[in-house]
Order: structure tokens, then C-alpha cells, then sequence
């Protein structure tokens, strides 16, 4: 999806930064190699950018799922990188700059079985013990992917109030079932991911391309007007389950 956002972006896009934790190297594009989850790379991120020219738009889609990592891992990269780019990038933020970040359909399928206690963990992404903290209490790998892209947004929304001051917006975007390599690895290891399918309103999986458009969309001056709000993109799949729960 990330991939896809950068393809999607070159129209509008003087200056193109492609980041992975290799420097990417994708044709029209300056590659930045950068592990979100570290501090230190974060700032030589943003110090890179700054040499590039006036920021205008963010795009955090780096992302690690139930089956590729820990409870610890999966919030390091999930929320605190989100936390650290979004506070790193502030400083850049002029009229008309605009962040999106990724979060994902599972945080609202956790909603519901989120206390007040977990909400004050996961609004604190920044302290330096918020990991030894939040792996004490949850430890299971996709409870903690969920409860990750719950302070995803949350966090977002947060930025937005920040960015707002400079003149700056932030959004989120929450895929569903996409097609991508990491959603086909989830499929073979979670047989709720195909009942979720089926209760898709519109039956197949989403693209990429999809979810590119609509984060184009929201970076657009278009979307002038639209910050601290999550869009879900998920053909219904939300609506579905419901549905078929009898809520």
C-alpha cells in the first residue's frame, strides 16, 4: 500500500521521499532509509527532508502485523513510530501541510473491549516506559496490532490539534482486507480472516490502488477542510459482520 502511495503521489509531488528500512530504489524517487521505531532515524529523516525543500505531505504506512512480530514489536512500530514521525515532522509544518498515517478496520473491531485504563496506555505512546507498560498488560500479538492501530488514530487525531496551529492537517486511514503479501500471510495463519471476506458487502478485497486514492485524496487541497478524522476503507466488511452478529 505504501508502494502504491508513492506511485499515486508523483503528479502532485516536486520533490518524491521514499522510505523503508532499506533506501528504496524507485525511479523518481530520493530513497531514505529510516527505521520508524528509532528515534535517532526519525530525526535524520525529517533533517533529510528539510534539505529538500518546504514539507507538504506525510504518508506513514510502515506497518507490522499479528504474525510477523511480538506484542512488543508490533506497538514499537505501529504507535510509537507513529507518535515519532507525527511530533518529528510538527517542526516542518506549514499552511497547507498534511499527514496521513495508517491504521487499520481491526481498531474498530477492539472497540468494544477496550477499557479506560487501556486508553490512558495507548494516549502515551511517547513515555519512555509506555512499552514495558502496555506489554504488561496485553501480550498476545494481535490484541496488541489492534489496540496499536486504536492509538493510531487516536494519536493522529491528537497531531491534528498540533499541525492545526501551523496551519497543517492530519488524518488516518483504516484499511480492511486488502490485497497485499503481508494480508495473504494473515490469511494463511488466521482462518477468521476468510469469514471476514465473505461478510464483505462487496465480496473481494479491496486494492491498493484503493486506499491510495483516498490517502491522495485527503493529502489534496480538496480535503482542505478535513482533519483528525479516520476513514475507513473496507468495502463494508465493518457493516457486514455486524449484520450477520444480529447488532
Amino acid at each position: 500500500m505504501g508502494r502504491e502511495c508513492v506511485e499515486g503521489l508523483r503528479p502532485a509531488a516536486d520533490v518524491l521521499v521514499a522510505v523503508d528500512l532499506k533506501a528504496p530504489d524507485i525511479d523518481g524517487a530520493v530513497g531514505v532509509a529510516c527505521d520508524v521505531s528509532d528515534p535517532d532515524a526519525v530525526r535524520t529523516l525529517v533533517e533529510r527532508v528539510q534539505e529538500l525543500g518546504e514539507f507538504r505531505s506525510l504518508v506513514h504506512a510502515a506497518g507490522i502485523s499479528p504474525t510477523m512480530a511480538d506484542a512488543r514489536r508490533v506497538f514499537e512500530v505501529d504507535l510509537v513510530g507513529t507518535h515519532l514521525l507525527l511530533d518529528a515532522f510538527e517542526g516542518l509544518v506549514v499552511p497547507g501541510s498534511a499527514g496521513v498515517c495508517f491504521s487499520s478496520s481491526a481498531a474498530y473491531q477492539i472497540a468494544p473491549f477496550v477499557d479506560a485504563e487501556q486508553d490512558t496506555l495507548l494516549d502515551d505512546p511517547g513515555a519512555p516506559d509506555f512499552l514495558d507498560r502496555i506489554t504488561a498488560v496485553i501480550t498476545d500479538s494481535g490484541h496488541a496490532y489492534a489496540l496499536a492501530k486504536r492509538g493510531v488514530i487516536r494519536t493522529a487525531a491528537r497531531a491534528a490539534v498540533r499541525w492545526g496551529a501551523r496551519g497543517g492537517r492530519v488524518n488516518s486511514v483504516a484499511p480492511g482486507l486488502i490485497d497485499t503479501p503481508m494480508n495473504q500471510q494473515e490469511f494463511e495463519q488466521q482462518p477468521i480472516m476468510k469469514q471476514m471476506l465473505d461478510r464483505t458487502p462487496l465480496g473481494r478485497l479491496g486494492r491498493s490502488s484503493e486506499v491510495a486514492a483516498t490517502v491522495a485524496y485527503l493529502l489534496s487541497p480538496d480535503a482542505s477542510f478535513i482533519s483528525g478524522i479516520d476513514v475507513l476503507v473496507d468495502g463494508g466488511m465493518l457493516q457486514g459482520m455486524a449484520s450477520a452478529s444480529g447488532d
